[in-house]
């Protein structure tokens, strides 16, 4: 056999290996296997959805389904450097948006992620705009992601949030990022986004960094946010806020006693007013080493033993991590159905406060709950229905599970996890270190 094709043969016998190989493990793959297969294919929580019923059908235990979904997907390699990028939102809406991919990206790691809200949203409409230069806020070692905003669709608005919400989850089917590691950073107008988003849709993020915003632009009857925005919601996650003591828009004599006040109703801020700075970023070499190690010491609890939030009527902002408020009570003849804890706008002895935030009114509702081992208990204002999400995390499901409303039994007895259950809800939060395999839904009002 002449040496041709002796190589011939040995690429056919290598190829035949190969195939060969490639056949057993396809053989070996299991039912289960096939279904996580499709299920992690998907492109969109709405494909996920629809990979369900394969994934239930394979007959996997809760056990098993609930280890797979906390490995998660296996990421592929990326090159590093500059992406851009788009989604629709279901309004119909258009966004670019910039991810930068760390250098030396490995697919094994997961990374941390900052989302960075530029200013001056009226500058013009992201096409006029192209790339948008932003305060030095991003690291190196991070994903750093730039959305866009215009005055049609400013960060304080619900396609925002939908457009954040599509951004991330692209994010984290493409690369291995650390689902508690991510924070939410703006200047400016993004600043005031920044409020927004933690006052919205706090259950993603771990902190928000407002930088040269002032919390009460979101009052501006121009927005019309009165109705819509809870300082309350704040509670559930840190702030780092910077301030300018000459800011002519924002001056620190201004923002200081909102601040204070905002602490003083149980909001963790770590605030550096800047005195001598004005509506920039000059002092950002000093208080960089502050900023990073606030990211740092302030990962995201998934799961935390208490949550406190609050919604108006009609409001798509209904869930803090594992509390969802689905409908309201209908609100008293006075209009006005509020505790005293449960607004800024009334001191603990029940007086005026001298540093009112938002202009409420009826209807709207909070719940407060609080988790101890497998017992719940949750204080629920003005709520008409709500709907719990249960983690075997945190909770035994082999133990009974008790749950009081209002100091009133809702549920006592053995809590039976589903794996529809835990997929569907996963589907929508693709979130490994955020999975919940029961939920309990209590009516209060008929």
């Amino acid at each position: 056999m002449t040496p041709r094709l002796v190589v011939l043969a040995c690429t056919l016998a290598l190829v035949c290996v190969v195939a060969g190989g490639r056949a057993d493990a396809a053989a070996k793959l299991t039912r289960i296997d096939r279904a996580f297969l499709k299920y992690w294919a998907a492109r969109t929580p709405a494909e996920t959805a629809k990979a369900i019923d394969e994934v239930v059908a394979s007959r996997v235990t809760f056990r098993e389904a609930l280890s797979r979904l906390k490995k998660g997907r296996r990421y592929l390699p990326h090159k590093s450097g500059l992406l851009r990028m788009r989604n629709v939102t279901p309004d119909g809406v258009v966004h670019q948006y910039d991810v930068n991919v760390p250098a030396g990206y490995d697919p094994r790691r997961r990374y941390p992620v900052r989302i960075q809200l530029h200013g001056d949203v009226n500058a013009g409409d992201q096409q006029a705009r192209g790339h948008v230069d932003i305060p030095p806020f991003a690291t190196p070692d991070q994903f750093s992601v730039t959305p866009f905003a215009w005055s049609e669709a400013p960060w304080w608005s619900e396609d925002q949030i939908l457009n954040l919400q599509m951004i991330l989850d692209t994010l984290k089917r493409t690369f291995n990022v650390d689902e508690n590691r991510v924070a939410v950073a703006g200047e400016s107008d993004g600043g005031t986004g920044a409020f927004y988003i933690a006052m919205c849709d706090t259950t993603p993020y771990a902190s928000f960094l407002p930088i040269n915003s002032f919390i009460l632009v979101l009052g501006n009857e121009g927005l019309t946010l009165n109705e819509r925005v809870f300082p309350n919601n704040l509670r559930n996650k840190p702030l780092f806020v910077v301030n300018g003591g000459q800011d002519p828009l924002y001056p620190t004599e201004k923002v200081d006693p909102y601040i204070e006040h905002m602490k003083n109703n149980g909001v963790r801020i770590e605030y550096h007013p800047q005195p001598n700075a004005a509506h920039d970023t000059t002092w950002w070499p000093e208080v960089k080493p502050l900023f990073n190690r606030f990211i740092e010491e302030h990962p995201r609890n998934p799961l935390p033993d208490t949550v406190t939030w609050e919604v108006g009527e009609g409001e798509k902002c209904n869930r803090g991590h594992w509390l969802i408020i689905d409908r309201l009570s209908e609100p008293p003849d006075d209009a006005y159905q509020a505790s005293v804890q449960s607004r800024f706008t009334t001191t603990k002895r029940g007086g005026a406060n001298p540093y009112p935030l938002f202009a409420y009114q009826a209807p709207a509702g909070r719940v407060d709950v609080t988790r101890t081992g497998n017992i719940v208990h949750a204080t629920a204002e003005g709520v008409a229905e709500l709907t719990l999400l249960l983690s075997a995390d945190r909770l035994d499901f082999r133990q009974p599970v008790k749950i009081f409303v209002n100091d009133t039994p809702v549920f006592d007895g053995i809590m039976e996890p589903s794996v529809r259950m835990l997929l569907n809800r996963a589907s929508k939060d693709n979130d490994r270190t955020m999975l919940f395999g029961a939920e309990l839904h209590v009516r209060l009002e008929p």
